[in-house]
């Protein structure tokens, strides 16, 4: 059915989150029309601010042969090069993680083994830190290797257990729910070797998973969330204040990467 008579363009373009100037394209497809040059660039213009100026050539070229173009990732850079649209990069974060504890150590059930048959088999946390103002905060995130969306975060202004990983737990808990037979991997930080944690684990039923000692590959799924994190959000921003600094990485998390990206 075609709704063009009884909704705006431009408001069904919203509510399904595409660009205007794709839809025109897409129909110039449909009745046969040959898109030229022009409307290639407006198409790129218009993905790359979608993407909140994230997406690079290949991934640009990857949504244009999705709307019909027969145009390689070669032409697509040299149109960005042409229109001046650059994607922002910045240096990788640095990871710290407290493994200079007593607390004891959950054997490396995961083993690198990245990849989950259904929802709730296996999780996967990190922590990382970013600057608000002149103080440090910390991201605390667990991912679902089922589709690697972010289902629990937190942020904080300190690296306690109950605010770091125990906050963003509840939250994935709460969502989410938990499987069974399920494994939660991380890094050997205090925060998830700590007592208070590995009841938290042991009573919904979880299996504890941690990384072997300096092996940064054993939690690459998280690791490398908080290198897209931080390249494609958190070094675009001087955050000033804590609330700005939450209301961003909400809108990159939920509004974003869970559902669009």
């Amino acid at each position: 059915m075609d709704h063009a008579n009884e909704f705006p363009v431009e408001t069904m373009c919203k509510v399904f989150s595409v660009s205007t100037s794709g839809y025109y394209d897409w129909r110039k497809l449909r009745l046969g029309r040959k898109p030229v040059m022009q409307d290639i660039k407006e198409t790129i213009k218009d993905i790359f601010a979608d993407s909140e100026n994230t997406y690079g050539s290949p991934r640009i070229g990857i949504e244009l042969r999705k709307l019909g173009y027969d145009v390689s990732d070669a032409t697509v850079a040299r149109r960005m090069k042409e229109m001046g649209l650059k994607v922002l990069t910045n240096k990788l974060f640095v990871v710290t993680t407290d493994s200079d504890h007593d607390h004891p150590i959950a054997e490396n059930l995961l083993d690198q083994n990245f990849e989950a048959n259904h929802p709730n088999e296996k999780w996967v946390s990190d922590i990382t830190y970013f600057r608000v103002a002149q103080q440090w905060h910390y991201l605390t995130v667990i991912i679902d290797l089922f589709d690697r969306a972010v289902v629990g975060w937190a942020i904080s202004d300190n690296m306690t257990t109950q605010d770091t990983v125990v906050a963003a737990f509840e939250m994935a808990r709460r969502r989410h729910g938990v499987g069974q037979d399920m494994t939660f991997h991380s890094d050997r930080g205090a925060q998830y070797a700590c007592q208070k944690f590995r009841t938290m684990l042991k009573d919904a039923g979880i299996r504890q998973s941690m990384s072997r000692k300096g092996n940064c590959y054993d939690n690459a799924v998280a690791e490398s969330f908080f290198k897209t994190i931080k390249r494609e959000c958190i070094y675009k921003h001087a955050f000033r204040c804590s609330r700005t600094a939450f209301t961003t990485i909400f809108r990159y998390i939920e509004g974003w990467y869970n559902t669009r990206r």
